[in-house]
């Protein structure tokens, strides 16, 4: 009897031993901090009356950028870049249609942003190219005394998010990544909402990129994105639906990302892809047609992130926001539900007849909507559907940005809020290689993560 009993006590020794290393998050490295450097939290730069900026990248993306800031007061375009001269010449053409002065043109080889970057007459550059040439582009602007804006993903991997951060944190240039779907209107009236308590405490956030792009992949110069998809396993993606969730839950401003869990497919669809443009066999596709990742933060929430552009099905970022007190959603339609004491006694309204496991009628959302819309959106809705732009989100994103340069502001996104939502990128692929095992997610800040309580925009216009 005490021999069995020993053995079992011996085996759930063990058990609890080889238990307690296999959950045990897989670590990367983080570099100290250059001697010399602090954070750029809260970072501030000078007030410029007027922003000068430079374009790189003029393909899909670029054109609709460079006719955006054409509507953006206070805002010189001064020089614009693409390795096609013809590209260039066509984004000429934007600016003459909107009467602004045709700017210096760079074209004829990847290194052509270079020249952009050593005059003195430039303030930002920003940049709209293929992935894999966001960062060098960032760095050498950044060195030469630039600010930079970087569409998504800005970074592939850890290697170019530190070197980011760490060119930032030296230069005090401001690294902002364009992440649009933050200033969808949806998105900033239930960020304002979860700010102000009417959700109760957020605990669970969703989102995504769910956007099949059968119809794209030709589109894109040098089959870029085919390729890398085809060389890189992991949520590649991410920003799009991870961007929203770590706002509503105050990422690196009271709260962190500590720990995420990735699993996929295996690759069907993207293999089909790349033989038939190649005209062969691919037998190397590492990107799943779905990934799913789900992260832990320090606090206790959880949020799932999801990435597929490979098969049929409606668009969807998945957004959702689930609080102890009410819930948001946008997809399929959007919807809000709120237990009716919480709704009740949050100075909203007197509501009746509402109950916590349906959507509030049509009529309560659109007034909860126009009341918690902020301000600056408001003020600048008409313009921004006006002047397009994924429905006017993107007008609003370039606006924001050259406002806030303009007024010796804090940016609405920073340079942690870029390393945060473009870890995934490395860190998935990295649970999965290893059968989904738990991944920590750095502390891009290295210790100011709870140091600023609460997001905010700034709210005036």
């Amino acid at each position: 009897m005490k021999r069995t009993t020993l053995l079992f006590s011996l085996i759930f020794c063990i058990t609890c031993s080889v238990y307690a290393q296999v959950i045990k998050p897989i670590k990367t490295d983080v570099p100290a901090r250059p001697a010399g450097q602090t954070d750029v939290i809260q970072l501030t730069s000078p007030k410029m009356n007027v922003v000068r900026v430079g374009f790189v990248g003029l393909g899909m993306r670029g054109p609709g950028a460079v006719d955006r800031w054409c509507h953006i007061p206070g805002t010189e375009i001064k020089a614009l870049c693409d390795v096609e001269a013809d590209r260039v010449e066509q984004a000429q053409k934007i600016l003459e249609r909107n009467g602004r002065k045709r700017a210096t043109a760079y074209s004829g080889s990847t290194e052509a942003y270079k020249k952009m970057c050593e005059r003195k007459d430039i303030d930002i550059i920003y940049i709209i190219t293929d992935w894999v040439h966001h960062v060098p582009i960032a760095l050498y602007a950044m060195n030469h005394g630039k600010h930079v804006a970087i569409e998504v993903p800005a970074a592939t991997n850890m290697h170019d998010i530190w070197a980011l951060i760490n060119t930032s944190e030296r230069t005090r240039k401001h690294c902002i990544m364009l992440e649009n779907c933050v200033y969808d209107f949806f998105e900033l009236a239930a960020l304002n909402m979860a700010q102000q308590g009417l959700f109760g405490e957020v605990l669970h956030v969703e989102g995504s990129y769910l956007h099949n792009l059968d119809d794209y992949w030709d589109m894109y110069w040098d089959n870029w994105r085919l390729d890398f998809n085809r060389k890189n396993r992991g949520d590649v993606y991410p920003t799009h639906g991870i961007g929203p969730d770590c706002q509503v839950l105050n990422i690196h401003r009271g709260d962190r990302m500590k720990y995420l869990v990735a699993m996929d497919t295996k690759a069907v669809n993207g293999p089909k892809h790349v033989q038939k443009s190649t005209g062969k066999p691919c037998n190397d596709f590492q990107n799943g047609d779905q990934t799913s990742t789900m992260i832990r933060t320090e606090n206790g929430k959880t949020m799932l992130i999801q990435h597929n552009v490979m098969t049929p099905r409606p668009y969807s970022r998945m957004y959702q926001i689930v609080g102890t007190d009410g819930y948001a959603s946008k997809y399929p339609i959007e919807e809000l539900c709120f237990r009716t004491e919480q709704l009740n006694s949050s100075g909203t309204a007197n509501y009746q007849d509402l109950n916590a496991h349906a959507a509030v009628p049509e009529k309560v959302r659109n007034e909860l909507l126009n009341k918690y819309t902020p301000p600056f959106v408001k003020e600048l809705e008409a313009t921004a559907k006006q002047v397009g732009g994924h429905g006017g989100m993107d007008y609003i994103m370039d606006y924001r940005l050259v406002y806030c340069l303009r007024n010796g502001l804090p940016l609405d996104m920073d340079v942690y809020d870029m390393a945060e939502w473009c870890c995934l990128g490395e860190l998935t692929r990295i649970s999965l290689e290893n059968n989904s095992a738990p991944v920590a997610i750095p502390d891009f800040t290295r210790g100011a993560w709870n140091r600023v309580k609460g997001f905010s925009y700034q709210f005036a216009k």
